[in-house]
């Protein structure tokens, strides 16, 4: 299973996607060249907090963002050493600007991550506890593309995803299980409201 060689900070992974030179936009094949073809784990969570960030109010921009992750976590689920992308993706472009306003967005709260992060629950970072997460990360986004209208859906979702992705990068397993009670959480209260208003229905 692939995964970073060494436990990353998510400040460290921010700055790489830092722009270089007078250039408005870059596409996804320039970001994944910053982070690297075989970092699986960073891949899924630069997306995840981007989608986190103000700009999962771009339309279309959560669909895309969860098919990007949802490709990668397929890939990291079956094994692979490098990543493939469907070209259309590849060639997708975001505005400098607005990648900048993101990253400024996150910068806070990728350094309260970094100071809050230890070798706890590792196991839960490795296999074959990574391949649950992984399935998790496939359900969620899979569930985007139609609840896209929603007001901050698809934000809630992206957050969990990034609590998963965090503790695969830090090798935390801390946020990895904060990702499963997160995640059973909101689907708790899914479940709960869906069940009062079939009752309220009928």
């Amino acid at each position: 299973m692939t995964e970073t060689a060494s436990r990353q900070t998510l400040t460290a992974l921010l700055n790489t996607l830092e722009p270089e030179g007078d250039v408005d936009s870059m596409s996804v094949r320039d970001l994944i060249q910053k982070i690297g073809e075989r970092a699986f784990a960073p891949l899924m969570l630069i997306p995840a907090l981007i989608l986190v960030s103000p700009l999962s109010g771009i339309p279309t921009l959560p669909t895309l963002g969860g098919l990007l992750i949802m490709l990668i976590a397929v890939q990291d689920l079956f094994g692979r050493d490098h990543l493939w992308l469907p070209d259309f993706l590849m060639r997708r472009r975001l505005s400098v600007a607005k990648l900048q306003s993101a990253l400024t967005w996150l910068e806070k709260p990728a350094r309260w991550v970094d100071r809050h992060t230890g070798d706890r629950l590792r196991m839960l970072t490795r296999s074959p506890f990574r391949q649950v997460a992984l399935v998790i990360i496939i359900l969620i986004t899979a569930a985007w593309p139609p609840l896209e209208l929603l007001p901050m859906v698809t934000s809630i979702g992206a957050f969990a995803v990034s609590l998963l992705c965090i503790g695969m990068v830090t090798r935390d397993g801390i946020y990895v299980a904060a990702g499963y009670v997160f995640t059973a959480a909101v689907v708790a209260v899914a479940v709960t409201l869906v069940s009062a208003g079939m009752a309220a229905a009928q």
